[in-house]
């Protein structure tokens, strides 16, 4: 492993080793003490201090952990460590204090005996924990300059905005972090637009200390009123008066947030239209056994992702479609270097508004040694779109930002906000609110801050494990719709309802939260009309859902207590998983069987609210109409029927005999589809009855 220069932590308190005492070292020297924090197990791990340059074990300046089983020899196979010697598990031992030369580096060298690292290492110099570091391999080498804090440095960590915004006033807001010795009580915090003018406000009475974070929001909104691409800095000054930060480096933090347009709401097109289906993607692109599939939050980029099962034995992988159905599209295929664990037969992908993205693992345990009901080690992961992290060598486990083992088959994943994703534990029947938090890295394995609150009560079910069940939120009325499939229904969920009843034991790793949740607000919300329900998806008040066996993709108004059914979109073709309102607000979906991604478009018969015609020379007039509708041009012998039909799609009337003068004097006003079929075709027309809707 190649020696590097530790990054800084932005996350470890001072409160950690408040308990240390320190000692005073002469001048030119500067006191370090190594915090040592141990995984699962302790007994395997060897650590050391030695001069830059030296091999382990020569000028040995300080050691700890299991040096008579592991010392510097170990790391090697077969294992020699045993329970009982060296650390014990899942401990923080603090070293005695050293002094060392200030500004002379020194390497830090770890020793793992199994060759999977897991150690965490703080090197705190004058009390603060300068410098952090994750072991990941059999042999471990950091390098780090014994270098104190500065009086002053005041770092802006992070701008908490989304990655895409429509027109709006937005906060400006997100996390500061002291790296310097003295504590912040006063500074200014300023941020511009593309480099605009500087928009700047004081903030007193906070008591922020040496190396900890502190939550900032500025009083002063960004309005942005025009689409296009911003760059937000942000920065502080001023600190405690007038001082000057130490480390201009460090000070300002730039973020590029684009604004656009919403999905637009057009499905009700879908009801008078005639449809056509577009393969945007096949196996000749490297699409199979997809089962899920969404757009990165970035809407302008056209940017789709979908999810491929692949086998256990290999691992999951995904498709990034680049400027999806449009000229110049590319289909780039990529697999993890660990996927064999946390993407293992994804069921679901789903994106944040960060540009991170949750994959859903549709096993039993992600270390495939048993399928024992004793043993489920797998739950959902995390990931980074940004394409220098993404399957990008990083040690060990791969480029996952993070995972939480506590979801064995999950199924689904649907976005609520920040890193928190709702999946759905096949294996125990509950739904699962997952909270990443803050992610510890590619390719790290510290889950310990994950909050994790199972819903037990939940009643759904699924068909079988090539079926997922899918769900999709509603963010604004928290309304959150889950496939249980199982059941053949569709049940929605308040997700600002139920209260805790208890905890559940965390499987093999620590948790931050391990919450059981009882007494939601919920229903089976549609409950006839599937076959073999899977996908689904929300914009607005329109809800679709497809079906796997029939290959139907059914549209739905949920703007009430109860859903209308609006459409039946027939593609054709059983197999029908994932589906997907894309940023042009049409359909997408994908399927399994026929390994294609697809587009759902269509052609409006018309638009002409006044009179309408299309290529069978028909004409309807007048539109609005009060006591009668006129059809011109129309043949007898070629007409089939003449039907009248509602906007929940059911058929009010039937004109059989009334060809060219059809009597709706007495139909209710409103909106309704004129539906003329012919020998050879359907024709449908909007047409409006009465003038006062």
């Amino acid at each position: 492993m190649s020696n590097s220069i530790l990054k800084l932590t932005l996350t470890l308190m001072l409160g950690c080793i408040s308990s240390i005492s320190y000692a005073a070292c002469p001048a030119g020297q500067n006191e370090v003490i190594v915090t040592i924090i141990t995984d699962n197990y302790g007994y395997e791990g060897y650590w050391e201090i030695v001069p830059f340059g030296n091999n382990c074990g020569t000028g040995t300046l300080i050691s700890g952990g299991n040096n008579t089983q592991v010392g510097c020899n170990g790391g090697g196979s077969p294992f020699t460590s045993t329970l009982g010697n060296g650390y014990p598990n899942k401990t923080t031992i603090s070293s005695a204090p050293i002094c060392l030369t200030t500004g002379s580096t020194y390497t830090l060298k770890y020793i793992d005996d199994r060759g999977d690292g897991g150690f965490k290492f703080k090197i705190n110099i004058e009390g603060l924990p300068i410098y952090t570091y994750e072991g990941n391999s059999a042999n471990n080498s950091f390098n780090f300059i014994v270098k104190p804090a500065p009086s002053y440095d005041l770092s802006v960590d992070e701008i908490k905005m989304p990655m895409y915004i429509q027109p709006s006033s937005k906060a400006i807001e997100g996390a500061i972090f002291n790296f310097g010795s003295t504590t912040i009580t006063s500074f200014n915090l300023n941020y511009t637009i593309n480099g605009g003018s500087i928009v700047s406000q004081n903030i007193t009475g906070v008591n922020i200390p040496g190396y900890t974070s502190y939550s900032y929001s500025h009083s002063t909104p960004w309005v942005s009123t025009t689409n296009g691409n911003y760059i937000i800095d942000v920065w502080a000054n001023n600190l405690n008066g007038s001082n000057i930060d130490s480390n201009p480096a460090n000070d300002h933090k730039m973020f590029t947030v684009v604004v656009g347009n919403a999905i637009p709401n057009i499905l009700d097109d879908y009801r008078t239209s005639i449809h056509s289906f577009t393969t945007i993607a096949d196996a000749s692109n490297g699409i199979i056994l997809p089962r899920d599939l969404d757009f990165h939050p970035v809407l302008t980029r056209n940017e789709l992702w979908i999810s491929l099962q692949s086998t256990e034995a290999v691992g999951g992988k995904t498709a990034k479609i680049s400027s999806a159905g449009q000229s110049g599209q590319n289909v780039l295929v990529q697999k993890d270097g660990n996927a064999w664990h946390f993407m293992s037969m994804p069921t679901a992908i789903a994106f944040s508004d960060n540009g991170n993205f949750c994959t859903s693992p549709g096993i039993l345990d992600a270390n495939h040694t048993t399928t024992s009901a004793s043993d489920h080690f797998t739950g959902p992961a995390l990931w980074s779109s940004d394409p220098a992290i993404y399957a990008k060598p990083s040690g060990g486990n791969g480029s996952h930002l993070d995972m939480l083992h506590q979801c064995p088959y999950a199924m689904g994943a649907t976005w609520e906000v920040d890193n928190v994703f709702w999946v759905y534990d096949a294996y125990n029947s509950d739904l699962m609110r997952c909270d990443f938090g803050k992610d510890h890295g590619p390719g790290n394995d510290d889950h310990s801050n994950g909050k994790v609150k199972a819903y037990e009560d939940f009643p759904v079910s699924y068909i079988n494990l090539d079926i997922p069940c899918h769900m999709a939120l509603d963010g604004n009325k928290k309304w959150l719709y889950i496939v249980n499939g199982g059941g053949n229904k569709i049940i929605r969920m308040d997700i600002t309802t139920g209260s805790q009843s208890g905890t559940f034991t965390p499987y093999a790793e620590p948790l931050s939260e391990n919450s059981v949740y009882t007494g939601t607000t919920n229903s089976e919300y549609i409950t006839t009309g599937f076959t073999q329900p899977s996908g689904i998806d929300i914009v607005g008040n329109r809800l679709i859902v497809s079906d796997y066996a029939t290959g139907d993709i059914k549209l739905f108004d949920c703007s009430g207590a109860t859903p209308i059914s609006l459409a039946t979109i027939k593609t054709g073709t059983a197999g029908v998983q994932g589906v997907k309102i894309g940023p042009d607000g049409k359909i997408w979906y994908v399927n399994r069987l026929n390994n294609t991604v697809m587009k759902v478009d269509y052609t409006l018969v018309s638009t002409d609210i006044n009179t309408v015609s299309n290529e069978n020379n028909f004409s309807i007039y007048p539109n609005p109409a009060n006591e009668f509708v006129y059809i011109n041009n129309i043949s007898k012998q070629a007409i089939q029927s003449i039907s009248l039909i509602d906007i929940t799609g059911k058929v009010i009337a039937n004109y059989h005999d009334q060809t060219d003068k059809i009597d709706v004097s007495n139909i209710a006003s409103g909106f309704y589809t004129l539906s003329i079929n012919t020998l050879n075709r359907s024709s449908n027309y909007k047409l409006k009855i009465g003038n006062n809707q």
